[in-house]
């Protein structure tokens, strides 16, 4: 693999005109398709043999209904003292009615005199709007109107709301410029060169800008939603950049063992390159395994997000190295770049006297750390881990019990989702919730539907009536409406309101009384029935979630455990990496149920009002965070692996591996962490989640397992950490990640420049820590 990508990069160098415009040419035609595809449809939480998408279709052969279509409730409060069903009001009702349908989208409307929906009280009312559309196709003329006839009843002294989701706010894009920003200054950081850092940026720009042109070109197609296109812009920017990172600091690092720029290039694609391409299956691995929980939104978000990373991937391995031909000092330190009087760079230009090629000074014969003053961080790295070497029980145990601490609320997560009573109170959708709730009681927000199949009954309208009497009697109803039948008189749909909240357990609870209840029911009249609605919709989710988790942990897990072995050839390395997983991502779903579920830090982090936990975030979380775990893992153990390779002992080579390493997989923790924290305010809840959720698990797994975990681990295991038993060492591939390879294919003490060879500066000498 080495070898393969040492050509590619040396390759990409040499032709690197060619092979930047053709990315650009790839680029461009993309997007020329993308502008002209059609809109992608909606998001869809439609699950294939579950009971309530079994009911929708049925909903929409019989009624020719869209239960997927937007929603808009018009909910009308009188004034203190009044009462709603006033003459007065009831006109004022009937004209805002009128102007909300005003637009060729609207499907259907009722009115509170038609549906008779006014509170006990006589305060409230709400009119119903349904549209042939869902919300993100719904136009401006048509929110115009809706929103037109609310502000109508307002100047006529009523208190109108708008619910459902036909106003559903829009993101703002604000945060994830703010983030950017803060990538910016790490890089500028890491790599005191303007041009180093601006190319992880150019890179990962090109890889999410292919990534989601694609998406868009095929969004109709393929039946891949907003929601898809979030996901992949959020991944590909932290791994387009990190991946760049990688290679960019192995490049300046093999410039500064004084090789020229071709050779350092090909170094850096075949060595560095090597894990980033291993990383990335890794991720690609959790991602696509995503399909295997049977959800097609979730197999969908994985499979899109899975391609966007390996775009990222074939970016980092190809345009990276051609970018370098372009710009071979510019990413060097402004040091290295003025002409001086002694030492030769390798393309030709001198060397200021004992100055490296990434401009820190050259070793006297002492340590081979970065004295640099960007090498602090180096050694910052190297004093870390040598602490952790000395006192590697202790740590490890403080590390494990701190992770486990984060992770107690995970044992308290409820999945579901909570609608717009999570929405800040400023959202006119939050507001009408809260006077439904107020009016009506809490179960109202989240009726349920039941769709009443009475063919080959005597009576069907005697039966279907006797289904909502029994239905209504169920402990937890508090009402139900009378059947409405479609064309042919067979399929009857009537509501349920519970008593309890949607997002409450107790209307899991009653739902599943309810379905408990049918065979008795079914004996009794004669028809059958399903339960849907947006609650019972929201509850099959969560179930399924639920009971697909550790199949997929299993899976996902199993197939990144022989990659990993193939990578490291060890037994103990992946055994560790995994544990060092579970720990990482179950503190971060403990620390989503802190803030999202009890509201913990929720005014700092923006979040308005606390509720269950969306049910897809688990699943995506588990798969994203395994990926990116593994990238840490990759990128920091290959490193000691290849000190170790090199001769080194086990403690020595934490250290060496620490010491190139700790600054680059700092900066990559913080420009991913800093990427998903942009997403954190955006309004979709389920985005936000996310956000935070990933960017907790990159901030735990980087710095506690990684950094800490891993080292003290290692210290542990001593040689024993690499053990690989006889029988599975001759069937597994030898991949050479670390470039052992090539550096036997070069003569001793030498650096080559194209077929000729130059003096090789000196390898820094290995510290002396005892070997263990």
């Amino acid at each position: 693999m080495a070898a393969f990508l040492y050509r590619v990069g040396r390759f990409a160098f040499r032709h690197r005109w060619y092979v930047a415009l053709l990315w650009v040419a790839v680029l461009g035609g993309v997007v020329v398709v993308a502008t002209r595809a059609p809109a992608a449809p909606p998001d869809s939480s439609s699950i294939p043999g579950a009971e309530f998408q079994n009911a929708n279709d049925l909903l929409q052969r019989s009624f020719h209904a869209n239960p997927s279509g937007a929603t808009a409730q018009i909910v009308f409060v009188a004034p203190h003292g009044q009462k709603i069903t006033a003459a007065r009001y009831e006109t004022v009702i009937g004209n805002v009615v009128a102007v909300a349908t005003r637009s060729p989208q609207v499907g259907s409307s009722d009115s509170p005199a038609q549906t008779h929906e006014v509170s006990r009280d006589g305060s409230t009312a709400i009119a119903n709007v349904d549209y042939n559309v869902v919300s993100d196709s719904l136009t401006a003329a048509t929110k115009n109107a809706l929103q037109n006839a609310a502000r109508h009843g307002r100047d006529a002294g009523l208190t109108v709301e708008v619910g459902g989701d036909a106003l559903q706010p829009q993101a703002s894009d604000a945060a994830l410029l703010v983030s950017l920003a803060v990538d910016v200054i790490v890089l500028l950081i890491t790599f005191g060169a303007l041009a180093a850092a601006g190319l992880p940026l150019l890179t990962a720009a090109v890889g999410v800008g292919l990534s989601l042109s694609g998406i868009i070109a095929l969004g109709k197609a393929l039946g891949l939603s907003s929601t898809t296109q979030s996901l992949a812009l959020m991944l590909g920017l932290a791994v387009g950049i990190d991946y760049a990172l990688f290679i960019v600091s192995r490049y300046r690092e093999e410039r500064a063992r004084g090789r020229d720029p071709e050779e350092a290039a090909g170094f850096a694609a075949g060595t560095a390159g090597s894990a980033v391409v291993f990383a990335g299956l890794t991720v690609i691995i959790a991602l696509a395994g995503l399909s295997v929980i049977g959800i097609p939104t979730a197999t969908k978000m994985g499979l899109t997000a899975a391609a966007t990373v390996a775009v990222a991937v074939l970016v980092a391995v190809t345009l990276i190295p051609a970018l370098l031909g372009l710009f071979p000092r510019a990413v060097l330190p402004r040091a290295v770049r003025p002409r001086g009087a002694r030492g030769v760079r390798g393309d030709g230009e001198s060397l200021p006297r004992g100055v490296r090629g990434d401009g820190s000074p050259r070793d006297q014969g002492g340590s081979g750390g970065d004295r640099s003053p960007r090498g602090n961080t180096a050694n910052t790295g190297s004093r870390w881990a040598g602490f952790v070497l000395r006192y590697p029980l202790p740590v490890l145990l403080l590390a494990v019990a701190a992770l486990g601490t984060i992770a107690v609320p995970a044992m308290h997560m409820r999945l579901g989702a909570a609608g717009n009573a999570i929405l800040p109170a400023s959202d006119t959708q939050r507001r009408a919730y809260d006077d439904i709730s107020k009016a009506f009681g809490p179960g109202y927000n989240g009726q349920l539907t039941i769709v009443v199949t009475t063919s080959g009954t005597p009576d069907p309208k005697t039966a279907a009536a006797a289904v909502a009497r029994k239905i209504g009697a169920t402990p937890g109803v508090v009402a139900v409406s009378p059947p409405q039948f479609d064309a042919a008189g067979h399929v009857a749909v009537l509501n349920a309101v519970p008593a309890a909240a949607p997002d409450a357990q107790q209307t899991a609870t009653l739902v599943q009384a309810i379905r408990n209840e049918r065979p008795a029911i079914k004996a009794a009249t004669g028809a059958d029935y399903l339960v849907t609605g947006l609650t019972a919709a929201n509850i099959d989710i969560a179930a399924k979630v639920s009971s697909a988790l550790v199949p997929y942990l299993l899976t996902v897990v199993g197939l990144a455990f022989l990659l990993l072995l193939v990578v490291f050839r060890s037994v103990l390395v992946p055994l560790k990496a995994t544990a060092g997983f579970v720990l990482s991502v179950l503190a971060s779903l403990g620390a989503l149920v802190a803030v999202f579920q009890w509201g913990w830090l929720g005014k700092i982090l923006g979040v308005p009002a606390t509720g269950p936990i969306q049910s897809f975030i688990p699943i995506l979380l588990v798969g994203i965070s395994f990926g990116l775990a593994m990238d840490y893992e990759v990128f920091l153990v290959t490193r000691i692996r290849e000190a170790h390779a090199h001769g080194e002992q086990p403690r020595p080579a934490v250290i060496s591996g620490f010491r190139h390493s700790a600054r680059v997989v700092m900066a990559a923790a913080l420009i991913m962490m800093s990427v998903f924290a942009g997403f954190i305010s955006n309004i979709d809840i389920l985005v936000k989640e996310i956000g935070f959720g990933l960017a907790v698990s990159v901030v735990l797994d980087a710095f506690v397992v990684r950094m800490t975990i891993v080292p003290a681990v290692l210290a542990l295991l001593g040689k024993s950490a690499w053990w690989l038993p006889r029988w599975l060492d001759r069937p597994l591939p030898h991949l050479d990640i670390e470039g052992q390879n090539l550096e036997h294919r070069m003569a001793p003490g030498t650096a080559t420049t194209g077929s000729l060879a130059l003096p090789a500066a000196s390898e820094p000498a290995r510290q002396g820590l005892p070997g263990r």
